[in-house]
């Protein structure tokens, strides 16, 4: 059965689902906790630079390669690649179809935790004491309701399509996800202690930034933040028509996600130094004690020590990560649901719940072996399979497609002078870089 490919139907709809993709609890959760632990400022200017020169031109090629043969992403790095590597072409797309769904699998149980949270909050503020200690406390029992609930969420966007579903709720969920970061940074920028944060995060140590532990972080949250290397871009990419300008588009998509992500660490890092200043213990070692699990411990406890009103600010606060949660996992679902519904012609409805069956199940897993297995699928996934995906695409976009640099050949034919050093850039110096960094991540383990 032919179905009507679906599309975004504007330019704002698609950097805003885009953006929404890319910021999500890696920006406004990873980011600060990676920045308070690797050296504050220092970890800052390596991200923007590590953004600047491997993150936005592997964004632009995944983009790109999705927007070329406007098909899923397993067909489109097949396509590209048909006059060479045909199959490794497909298998890559396979092997980023999996990232999704390993991404899914514990984002999801994040995204409940956040959920939990917020409702943590508001439940305490009507008096229902016992049922918000449960929803704060982390729990096997909790999981099993949220994470469920938080898929079924995600699902009931995607199923209503690209543009009735997709394209609007990120209309949306993008402004009010902004307004509110914005109004939680002013609340905590007026508390006891937040400039000791602000000094941290905004004045670089740039002794450190020679680090290759807080190198290879700073990357792997760059390719994170973004949602690069899973096949998300790409298939968003598909969705566009064709002629549009691809690297303002991949420009607007990275300026956005950065500034949330700095925002973020501007509400975060000054949020711990207000905890300390209110005398709850935050590092320890010049560690953040708890690391990832830090906004379930030591921000419940300094909201909580503030009344109402903090209650209040809490609620909002993780809120706003259950959104930014939201609008990552539409993207990764989108990415599997696009290849059952183009390569083995289910429909929309059928593929989107299956899909989130699937990752119900890998969730279930996660959750049964959560000691064992959750921050082993992170790592894998964000120092291996993410960046060894961007450098396939670099591959793909400068030595593979048509047997050749896929933009130098575009610009021959369009009279373009910037797209040559461009596709240059993307053949030669990226997956240079990324060779480099993984040359570290070996040493290093």
């Amino acid at each position: 059965m032919t179905q009507t490919r679906d599309s975004f139907h504007s330019r704002i709809g698609f950097v805003l689902a885009a953006a929404g993709s890319a910021i999500g609890l890696g920006n406004i959760w990873g980011f600060p906790t990676q920045a308070a632990n690797n050296g504050g400022g220092a970890f800052l200017f390596v991200y923007l630079l590590v953004t600047l020169l491997l993150a936005l031109p592997a964004l632009y090629a995944e983009i790109y390669i999705g927007n070329q043969a406007q098909k899923n992403p397993v067909a489109a790095l097949k396509e590209a690649c048909q006059d060479t590597l045909p199959n490794v072409g497909k298998y890559a797309g396979i092997i980023g179809l999996c990232g999704a769904m390993m991404m899914l699998s514990f984002y999801t149980i994040v995204a409940g935790w956040m959920l939990a949270h917020a409702l943590s909050a508001f439940t305490e503020l009507l008096g229902l004491t016992s049922i918000s200690q449960w929803l704060a406390i982390s729990s096997t029992e909790r999981n099993l309701l949220f994470t469920p609930l938080f898929i079924l969420l995600g699902a009931a966007i995607i199923h209503q399509g690209v543009n009735a579903g997709i394209e609007k709720w990120s209309a949306r969920l993008m402004p009010l996800l902004l307004v509110m970061l914005i109004g939680l940074i002013i609340y905590i920028l007026r508390q006891p202690g937040a400039e000791k944060g602000l000094a941290l995060y905004l004045i670089p140590d740039f002794s450190q930034v020679t680090n290759p532990k807080l190198i290879i972080s700073a990357m792997g949250q760059a390719f994170f933040s973004l949602s690069i290397g899973v096949g998300g871009m790409m298939v968003y990419g598909s969705y566009m028509q064709k002629g549009k300008d691809i690297g303002k588009l991949a420009i607007s998509i990275t300026a956005l996600d950065t500034f949330i992500a700095f925002m973020a660490g501007l509400l975060i890092i000054p949020a711990l130094f207000v905890a300390q200043e209110a005398g709850l213990e935050v590092f320890s070692n010049n560690e953040l004690i708890g690391e990832g699990q830090l906004i379930f411990k030591i921000l419940p406890e300094l909201f909580n020590s503030m009344g109402n009103v903090g209650l209040i600010v809490s609620s909002c606060f993780f809120l706003l990560l259950s959104i930014a949660a939201l609008t990552s996992t539409i993207s990764s679902t989108e990415v599997p649901v696009s290849y059952l519904m183009e390569d083995k012609n289910l429909t929309r409805s059928r593929a989107t719940w299956l899909v989130s069956f699937v990752v119900l199940c890998a969730s279930m897993l996660l959750i049964a072996f959560f000691d064992e297995l959750f921050g082993l699928v992170i790592r894998v996934l964000t120092t291996i399979l993410q960046p060894l995906s961007c450098l396939f695409y670099f591959i793909v976009v400068g030595w593979l497609w048509n047997r050749g640099n896929k933009l130098r050949d575009k610009a021959l034919q369009e009279g373009r002078k910037w797209l040559p050093i461009w596709g240059n850039y993307l053949r030669f110096v990226c997956p240079l870089l990324l060779s480099v960094v993984f040359v570290n991540v070996a040493i290093l383990n």
